[in-house]
């Protein structure tokens, strides 16, 4: 399943929240669709990953019921175009992998001050929830708080089952799903080493424009990955070059911190960062950043003046 937020009204977003599922440039509205049948689904998209197995089984027998367009009940389709979508949900925690594709340790090392090393282990950090915005939403820029405003293109794994001391091999079993995250940083807001107000101001984490749940999605580390400014692209590469895969860094999060149904994984960038170009390419207001993943879509973001 394709599942998104969205709200009706392409212009103004009326109306609040809703979960769907999107296929074929179409919006089904579950909660319509579960009404109509006098089903019990969660009606937002974090208590659906937080009810398990039982919500998608629900949610799949909706869809297979409801798979012939003259049965859908009034209200329950929409076209994509027309609806504005949201963040997909709100995690509990993001957790950011930096340093994870080795073209991007070498930019960074000349670029960044980082150590020109391979990590031996993923190198974390956090964003806060509040960092969170959807497609379509702007990216703040504030000149007082930055001049460097930069991008990077990233899988983001959504967890499905509370994962603590999971081994590799379990790993794949605690995701729900996939989407996309653009790791927005403020490369001249690093305090001390420390990246938590260069990552995570607000809007610096877009997000969605969908998750697409695990299974149809069989191999998370063959996914092509790219991000462009303006048309332009500036990252172009796969997932099969991290450093560390997904089940990896599964494993070694959950070995001291409790990952929760709903919390993200932003499992890293390539190579391609406005830092690393030469000479230096930064975001500015009037841009537009389209971060695109293979089986999810594009996560596209304006970039607005915010002082």
């Amino acid at each position: 399943m394709r599942l998104l937020t969205f709200s009706t009204g392409a212009a103004t977003g009326e109306g609040a929240p809703r979960l769907g599922a999107e296929a074929d440039g179409l919006v089904l509205d579950l909660a319509v669709l579960a009404d109509h049948a006098g089903a019990d689904l969660p009606r937002d998209l974090l208590s659906f990953v937080q009810a398990g197995p039982a919500a998608r089984e629900a949610a799949t027998r909706l869809l297979d019921a409801y798979a012939d367009a003259s049965a859908r009940p009034e209200g329950a389709v929409h076209r994509l175009e027309d609806v504005t979508l949201a963040a997909p949900l709100r995690p509990g925690k993001i957790i950011g992998v930096g340093l994870n594709y080795v073209e991007h340790v070498e930019e960074s090392s000349r670029s960044l001050d980082t150590d020109k090393e391979l990590p031996p282990r993923p190198v974390l950090f956090s964003k806060p929830a509040t960092a969170v915005t959807g497609p379509g939403a702007p990216i703040l820029h504030n000149g007082d708080l930055t001049q460097q405003l930069d991008w990077e293109c990233e899988l983001a794994v959504v967890i499905g089952r509370t994962a603590f001391r999971v081994s590799e091999e379990e790993a794949y079993g605690h995701i729900f799903g996939f989407s996309i995250v653009n790791d927005v940083s403020a490369r001249d807001q690093r305090r001390s080493g420390q990246w938590f107000f260069s990552k995570g101001q607000d809007s610096y984490a877009p997000f969605g424009p969908v998750v697409v749940t695990a299974d149809e999605i069989p191999d998370p580390m063959a996914l092509d990955l790219s991000l462009r400014v303006n048309g332009v692209t500036k990252q172009k590469s796969n997932t099969r070059h991290m450093l560390f895969p997904i089940a990896r860094l599964i494993a070694d999060i959950s070995s001291g911190v409790t990952l929760e149904p709903g919390d993200v994984i932003a499992t890293g960038s390539p190579s391609g960062v406005g830092a690393g170009m030469v000479p230096p390419e930064f975001l500015v207001p009037g841009d537009t950043v389209e971060a695109t993943v293979e089986r999810i879509g594009t996560l596209s973001n304006p970039v607005v003046d915010a002082r």
